[in-house]
């Protein structure tokens, strides 16, 4: 299985001023220094961006800013994902007019309690391939709510062809990566995992093809695929061993804020806001944050400086 994107597509956090506006220079600093950390795409409207805490306007403002910044240095993943299928549709025939060259959508759903049974996730999958000529790519994340069963992904898979990139962050993410690829084959294009690349070795031996992380250190992170790839297997796991303590530590101490903080230490943006009813880390959490990215060094500490 050939995937045609593959490698280390973080997610691009969304700098904002003291003031919780969009900084939109940060954003290109942002966008650069990715480029810089040599990653093989970008995922931008993420929730790792704060997509929740976008207006509409803003959505709009960031999508065209990123493509157009990155200029076709590397693909740009554009997140569309809403409850509603018609707005969804809008997002993505927006992201494809822009210039993006992957979707990636969560199944519908809102709050606790409003989900779509397997026939409206399905609809709703078309729906939105029918609006915009891109691969899909299926966040199946806890955050949903909603059980994606492997053989419902290996069926939405098969019956509708763009969507051939899944991005697994549930529990077990090894074992589910290894029965979609199994049960999904040729229409598995691009198994990925992500949650900061927490699992990352137990899901490149289960087949994964690629990663979304944080922007935090996607630079140390991309290693361990080349080696894994080149069957350098334990050279993968001394790269691995070595900065998994920072992604433990981003992964259930600081959540999205992390890489805004070492971005801002490391002079790529000028502040590591975040919108409100989120807030900042504390000073300890903050400080154990960066003496563990001092001692793997990431360039986006020094990027800037």
């Amino acid at each position: 299985m050939t995937a045609a994107y593959a490698g280390v597509f973080p997610i691009a956090p969304t700098p904002y001023t003291e003031s919780a506006d969009l900084d939109l220079d940060g954003m290109r600093r942002v966008l650069d220094c990715m480029i810089d950390q040599r990653v093989d795409g970008i995922c931008i409207l993420a929730n790792y961006s704060e997509q929740f805490l976008l207006t509409d306007e803003e959505r709009d403002t960031l999508l065209a800013l990123s493509v157009d910044h990155v200029a076709g240095r590397v693909p740009v993943i554009v997140t569309c994902s809403h409850y509603s299928t018609r707005i969804a549709a809008m997002r993505a025939r927006k992201a494809a007019a822009a210039g993006a060259s992957m979707l990636m959508i969560m199944p519908p759903y809102h709050g606790a309690t409003l989900r779509a049974d397997e026939k409206g996730i399905l609809e709703h999958y078309a729906r939105i391939a029918d609006a915009a000529p891109l691969p899909v790519m299926v966040q199946d994340a806890p955050l949903s709510g909603v059980n994606l069963s492997v053989s419902f992904m290996a069926r939405l898979a098969r019956e509708v062809p763009q969507v051939c990139y899944f991005k697994i962050e549930t529990p077990n993410t090894a074992a589910k990566l290894r029965a979609l690829i199994e049960a999904g084959g040729e229409a598995i294009q691009g198994p990925f995992d992500g949650e900061e690349s927490i699992t990352l070795m137990a899901d490149l031996d289960a087949g994964a093809t690629g990663t979304m992380p944080s922007a935090l250190l996607p630079d140390l992170i991309k290693p361990v695929l080349e080696h894994h790839c080149k069957g350098r297997r334990n050279e993968a796991m001394a790269a691995y061993a070595s900065i998994l303590p920072l992604i433990n530590y981003e992964n259930r101490q600081c959540g999205l804020r992390a890489a805004k903080t070492v971005m801002m230490e490391g002079g790529v943006i000028k502040c590591d806001a975040v919108r409100h009813p989120l807030e900042a880390l504390s000073p300890a959490t903050r400080k154990g944050l960066l003496e563990l990215a001092r001692e793997a060094d990431p360039l986006a500490l020094r990027w800037g400086k």
